[in-house]
């Protein structure tokens, strides 16, 4: 039994960005940033409940052997099948449990076609989450990320390659004080979202109500949530099939490019990345048009980790973003 979504109290921010990435993979994930016991693991294990599996469909992979032929194989990477999957990885795995192994020995010397899935291909539909990615090794993190972004796991050994769909959101979460990841893969993640520890007294207390009534009896509390649960959960199977048919008008294009271009941001993720959150953020209210404000709304959450900074600062809080959206969105 999953903690309802619905039930976290405050973390708008974070589950705002877990929200938009569920509407459009493209989004290209989210780094979670902040203190210890925020619900971090808990928000994305229970979003992954409101949502339904990509396929019933065991996933397929294509064998290519040394003599160009190929031949296609059937995975069974153990898929729950009543929502979509959410896979854990830890960070002392290897390169071989994520991407799988092929048994070379079995292939050339029986004719067997054996390939163990790795945690990519359990993932696949749904979400890979990773506690304390700061702490995952460099070349691991950018796998993790060339995976997520062409949606295709490619295995290749002794002159054979396997390839199978990986289509999936990565999330990656940490604490900032035990260090940050490079600029280059910070870049990457589609969104940055920062949390921290509730200081209302009254949110506090619902926290602790909250938690306590569902460890108490979980059945009870799963059914007090579920009229809540049940109407995000057609909020986001509704903004699914309406993202197609959402449009952002060419004038709120240009100023989200020239906002990029204040900031200073390289590259064009920025203004992609708003272009496809924007869009999200549009399906997820049921309108077909982005407006001003849908753009307002995920600004910070895609550019924060792009601005560019000092190595000894710590990640903007927002504010520049802030003021320079004040000035090309007034009214």
């Amino acid at each position: 039994m999953v903690f309802p979504f619905t039930a976290i109290v405050g973390q708008e921010e974070m589950k705002l960005a877990l929200l938009l990435n569920a509407i459009d993979p493209s989004i290209g994930g989210v780094l979670i940033m902040g203190h210890r016991g925020t619900a971090k693991s808990t928000a994305v294990r229970s979003l992954t409940a409101l949502l339904p599996p990509i396929s019933n469909e065991s996933l397929q992979a294509e064998l290519r052997m040394s003599d160009g032929k190929s031949t296609r194989i059937q995975l069974n990477p153990g898929r729950p099948e009543d929502h979509a999957p959410m896979v854990d990885l830890p960070l002392s795995a290897t390169e071989d449990r994520v991407v799988g192994t092929l048994d070379i020995e079995a292939i050339l010397t029986q004719g067997k076609k054996s390939f163990e899935p790795g945690l990519l291909a359990r993932a696949h539909g749904g979400f890979l989450y990773i506690d304390e990615v700061n702490l995952l090794e460099d070349h691991l993190v950018d796998l993790l990320l060339d995976v997520a972004a062409s949606g295709v796991n490619i295995v290749e050994r002794e002159g054979l390659s396997l390839r199978h769909p990986a289509r999936f959101v990565l999330v990656g979460s940490g604490n900032p004080e035990e260090g940050d990841l490079r600029p280059q893969l910070l870049d990457r993640f589609g969104l940055y979202t920062q949390v921290h520890t509730v200081t209302d007294v009254a949110e506090r207390v619902k926290v602790v109500e909250r938690a306590e009534a569902f460890r108490q009896n979980p059945q009870a509390f799963l059914s007090q949530w579920e009229p809540e649960q049940q109407t995000l959960r057609q909020r986001l199977l509704t903004a699914r099939e309406l993202l197609p048919e959402v449009n952002l008008p060419e004038q709120l294009l240009a100023r989200a490019v020239e906002l990029c271009l204040r900031l200073k941001i390289d590259g064009h993720r920025g203004e992609i990345t708003i272009s496809r959150a924007a869009k999200a953020h549009a399906a997820l209210q049921g309108r077909k048009a982005v407006h001003a404000n849908d753009i307002q709304a995920v600004t910070s959450l895609a550019l924060r980790h792009r601005l560019r900074r000092d190595p000894l600062e710590t990640i903007d809080s927002g504010q520049k973003i802030k003021e320079a959206m004040q000035e090309l969105f007034v009214g």
